[in-house]
């Protein structure tokens, strides 16, 4: 049996004033449904429709370890790891479609 592979994704509304961290094992599907509000209560209720960063492991069980270890860090931290690659925070939605399909 294959394991599945496991997605950790960063969230933000269009301000970029509240982050929002989750897994996932199907990327493209679970961004999709933040983004027509069908996601977390929580995602919803702050709008948080506009990935801005992700990563991708062989393992859900990985990806579960590290949304853990990111959820722990301080919001600059956070920051500064999505601006290694994503240094204006844009939305990267069609990165993602483009590059998961």
């Amino acid at each position: 049996m294959a394991t599945k592979r496991g997605f950790i994704y960063i969230l933000s509304n269009k301000s970029r004033s509240v982050l929002y961290i989750g897994v996932t094992s199907d990327l493209l599907q679970r961004i999709h449904q933040h983004r027509i509000g069908s996601g977390s209560s929580f995602t919803k209720r702050y709008n948080l429709r506009y990935p801005i960063y992700y990563e991708e492991y062989k393992s859900i069980t990985k990806a579960i370890e590290r949304e853990k270890q990111l959820k722990n860090w301080e919001r600059t931290w956070k920051l500064d790891l999505i601006r290694e690659v994503n240094p204006t925070l844009d939305d990267i939605w069609t990165d993602i479609i483009a590059n998961n399909r």
